[in-house]
């Protein structure tokens, strides 16, 4: 089956979009890349989506139609330029908010309006039905990791929060363990950056010891599994425990990487025998992977960029096949729900 996978993440980096060839024989899953792209948010929409949390439901309704007519004529004008058409179309939408402990979450970015533009038959929401059978509704990459990438130990995704995905006793266990890019950009942005190439700045800044002693006592990391984080504990929690330093950008920046390096680390066993898949933007600042490895003799294995780039948009075209043959795509092992079970729904006019 041929499906396209849309995803926008929490760094707001663009719509990434990944039509992949799909292929079952013998219980084995193949993927293909047919074509892939990221369309980047223009400013008035980057402001828009990461600004949306504060908005009134009115607003919030307008601007989730306003966004799911932006997803259709993106992908109806990505589609024009492919040889292949879709049998199915798969999208994620956008996260607005993500709070499963009080039993809710958001991603916007309308259906119908896909279905309607595109004449494409269109799954999305595909957290909603996890949260309601008392899971975090995420992560849902790990079902991707368990049937796409089994032969790596562990699989991380270094996007706006990190989450890391491994067979645990027989069982596909996964979870968020901090923020990442979300961070990272956002303090980078003072210097009229987009993000921090290479991890540059980073690599010249100094590391605040109390600050960094701050970050890793915090609560979260010591909850017990399975979990997952929502751009609410970034405003309430992160940023206003950074601010009160009041750092130099470079030292914020510096700081934060080894924040991350140490929670990834704690995470995954120090065994030179073990491998570790990483993909998300955050493969590509070469000195957070070098801090990283610093904690761990895991081999840390940075693959091709298509998977770097769209390994999430490829796992939400999975997410979507599977639901489309009526087989489970949500794990009870990784979010927490009551069963595991076959989430999304289905648009079809």
């Amino acid at each position: 089956m041929v499906v396209l996978g849309i995803m926008s993440g929490t760094s707001l980096d663009g719509v990434d979009l990944a039509l992949v060839n799909l292929k079952e024989s013998k219980s084995k899953l193949e993927f293909t890349f047919l074509k892939t792209k990221t369309v980047a948010y223009s400013k008035n929409w980057h402001k828009c989506l990461k600004c949306a949390h504060e908005l009134e439901a009115k607003a919030l309704n307008i601007l989730s139609e306003d966004y799911g007519n932006l997803l259709a004529t993106t992908i109806k004008s990505f589609l024009e330029t492919c040889s292949e058409q879709p049998d199915l179309i798969a999208s994620h939408g956008h996260t607005i908010y993500h709070n499963p402990s009080e039993s809710y979450t958001l991603q916007i970015g309308n259906g119908p309006y896909i279905n309607a533009i595109t004449g494409v038959k269109t799954i999305c929401n595909f957290r909603v039905q996890d949260i309601a059978l008392g899971g975090q509704g995420a992560p849902l990459v790990p079902i991707g990791d368990a049937l796409l990438f089994s032969k790596y130990d562990y699989c991380l995704n270094l996007g706006g929060f990190s989450n890391i995905s491994m067979k645990e006793n027989d069982l596909r266990i996964a979870y968020d363990i901090c923020p990442v890019n979300i961070v990272l950009n956002h303090y980078v942005n003072s210097l009229n950056l987009e993000y921090d190439n290479n991890g540059e700045i980073a690599s010249t800044g100094t590391i605040e010891t109390n600050l960094l002693e701050e970050l890793n006592e915090l609560p979260f990391y010591n909850d017990v599994k399975p979990k997952s984080l929502g751009y609410e504990f970034i405003v309430e929690t992160i940023f206003p425990i950074i601010n009160k330093y009041n750092l130099k950008t470079k030292d914020i920046l510096r700081t934060f990487v080894e924040h991350i390096a140490m929670q990834i680390a704690k995470k995954i066993e120090s065994n030179s025998s073990k491998t570790m898949l990483i993909a998300g933007g955050g493969a590509y600042n070469g000195f957070l992977i070098e801090r990283l490895q610093s904690y761990t003799k895991t081999q840390l294995i940075i693959p091709n960029d298509e998977i770097i780039n769209y390994k999430e948009a490829l796992v939400f075209a999975l997410l979507g096949y599977l639901k489309n043959e009526e087989k489970n795509n949500c794990l009870k092992s990784v979010t927490g729900a009551s069963k595991n079970h076959s989430s999304g729904i289905i648009y079809n006019a």
